[in-house]
């Protein structure tokens, strides 16, 4: 199998994504296997919800459209050019896959085979579904990925490396146990924008996408604000309003209760905007349905500070205040060259 055959598979993969939206399925044309596939992907993304409460419908085409455009024939060009993958003693690959949001381990399913190694998949218990169905229909484009990818139910077995997600505590496990085999062991990361109150509209609008998204369940979801002393957050709340459907979701609404009552409870001074609660803390990492914010009073120190701490944060968002970070609105819509905790897993696949 040559590296434009796998090319050319990831291609007609994302052309096959592409057909999936919330504004509706369309079916097109001049896509591969389609009456095999397109009926059956669509019924699982209707019931990708009962299997994992967090995974609506919306937030599944969400994902799905990240992925149908990330994977055109210029982005996979562009995504490759820097290495030379010429296949060299290809190796067993493990992944152990988180579940918090959908197809959360597909950026690395798609490195392993596209260096011409081989995947060994252990899912997370809510994630079981997605994943192997894009399996399958790669494997039905190109054949030769069956004997490439194996998704296994019990203990890892026989694999040369791994790469693991998880959390902290989780990575402490997969730490000592992977001691002795090449990896790279991803722990709890969060996202923080910088605010200077000079932001617009539609700039804080775009960050309720950054928070709200996933409903905060992801590494690229803002969890915690750096804003300038005395700021006012009316405008942040008048812009996030918007999404204030998210409160209709009973999984967030339990939690947007907890939380709240943990914090008041604990005389915590809160905002709060009947969906979210914005709680003072020096943390990064805030629970489902709230957002912590910290006062800053220089950017030049808040610039020290963010890149001291570099290895707890996924994606800094900000209006060019803070250098190498992204814009409003972009945390969940990440190029396949933009690589999770800045670790270049085609690097590491190639030199492992």
């Amino acid at each position: 199998m040559t590296q434009n055959d796998k090319k050319k598979c990831f291609i007609e993969l994302g052309m096959f994504l592409s057909q999936f939206s919330e504004e509706g399925n369309v079916e097109k044309p001049n896509v591969l296997n389609n009456n095999l596939f397109f009926d059956d992907f669509a019924n699982l993304i209707l019931l990708s919800q009962s299997h994992n409460g967090w995974y609506t419908p919306e937030n599944i085409y969400f994902s799905i459209q990240s992925w149908a455009n990330a994977l055109t024939e210029e982005n996979i060009n562009q995504w490759l050019n820097p290495y030379n993958l010429q296949e060299n003693n290809p190796k067993n690959i493990g992944l152990i896959l988180a579940g918090n949001i959908p197809l959360v381990g597909f950026h690395d399913f798609l490195s392993v085979l596209i260096t011409g190694n081989s995947v060994l998949i252990k899912t997370s218990s809510n994630d079981q579904h997605l994943l192997p169905f894009l399996a399958k229909y790669s494997i039905a484009i190109e054949p030769k990925l069956a004997k490439k990818i194996t998704f296994v139910e019990g203990k890892l077995q026989n694999f040369d490396a791994i790469i693991a997600t998880g959390s902290d505590n989780t990575a402490r496990y997969f730490e000592y146990y992977f001691k002795d085999k090449p990896s790279i062991i991803r722990k709890n990361r969060n996202s923080v924008a910088v605010l200077n109150g000079n932001e617009t509209s539609d700039q804080l609008k775009a960050l309720g996408e950054d928070i709200f998204r996933y409903f905060g369940l992801g590494c690229r979801n803002v969890s915690k604000l750096f804003v300038p002393k005395n700021y006012s957050f009316t405008a942040f709340f008048e812009a996030i309003f918007e999404y204030q459907d998210v409160i209709q979701y009973e999984k967030y609404a339990n939690n947007y209760d907890y939380n709240k009552a943990v914090f008041l409870m604990s005389n915590f001074k809160l905002l709060d905007n009947g969906f979210l609660t914005l709680k003072e803390d020096a943390s990064y990492s805030s629970p489902i349905s709230s957002v912590f914010y910290e006062f800053y009073e220089d950017l030049t120190d808040l610039q020290l500070k963010l890149t001291s701490e570099q290895d707890k944060i996924q994606c800094i968002v900000s209006n060019n205040l803070i250098e190498n970070s992204i814009d409003f609105g972009q945390t969940q819509r990440p190029n396949l060259w933009d690589y999770a905790d800045n670790v270049d897993t085609i690097a590491f696949l190639l030199t492992t």
